[in-house]
């Protein structure tokens, strides 16, 4: 009966943890939006906290770099051609902003268990919301991972999408065509099979779901 109330006390404080680092990072990429850039360096410092954090849990940061790195292309590419060069630095700024405001969720998903979210979620919002906000956040290891896979297998067979042809704005449509659609039938294969998995176990058929217990956490 102890060890019973223990491991009670132990999820619940887990959780009351989760809704924190929640907040918190709702917070944190909020801030990356409204904050003056004269302040901007107290976001960028507690970004990087959040990165050398998730590195010591030995959680991958990859996908978040190449996101990093498309988006400063992209975006410097199109104030270039729009604003001339004397906008650069302003175009710059701006994909300083979305990445502060991508490595809270990042952070977020690399640390908490979906079904706690999913829990902490439910407090506020329909079970039905909880459970597709959750079930979003676990997908983000999946997608980097056939992002991967799927780039690499492209370029086996001889698709025009290397760093050094995507230089060329001819070849993003190739990038598009050869990744990003494979992608997205693969997560709307998966959102089936998911949305099929829920149907076949009763969901939303209990006012007060319950919820499995995280005893994966460490």
């Amino acid at each position: 009966m102890q060890d019973k109330v223990v491991c009670t006390a132990r999820l619940l404080n887990k959780t009351n943890a989760c809704a924190l680092a929640m907040v918190f990072s709702l917070l944190l990429s909020s801030s990356a939006f409204f904050i003056t850039v004269e302040a901007l360096w107290i976001v960028v410092v507690m970004n990087i906290g959040l990165v050398l954090h998730g590195l010591i849990l030995k959680k991958k940061i990859r996908i978040l770099v190449r996101l990093a790195l498309i988006q400063l292309v992209t975006t410097l590419t199109l104030y270039y051609l729009f604003h001339g060069q004397g906008q650069l630095l302003e175009g710059a700024i701006v994909v300083l902003r979305v990445l502060l405001a991508m490595v809270p969720g990042w952070w977020l998903s690399n640390t908490q268990s979906p079904e706690r979210l999913g829990q902490v979620l439910s407090w506020g919002l329909p079970h039905k919301w909880a459970f597709v906000i959750a079930a979003s956040l676990s997908l983000l290891p999946f997608m980097s991972r056939e992002l991967n896979e799927i780039y690499q297998i492209q370029c086996m067979r001889g698709a025009r999408i290397s760093p050094k042809d995507l230089r060329n704005p001819k070849n993003w449509s190739e990038f598009v065509y050869c990744v990003l659609f494979p992608l997205l039938i693969q997560l709307l294969k998966l959102s089936k099979q998911m949305a099929m998995s829920a149907k076949l176990r009763h969901f939303n058929e209990r006012r007060r779901p319950s919820h499995w217990p995280a005893t994966r956490d460490k």
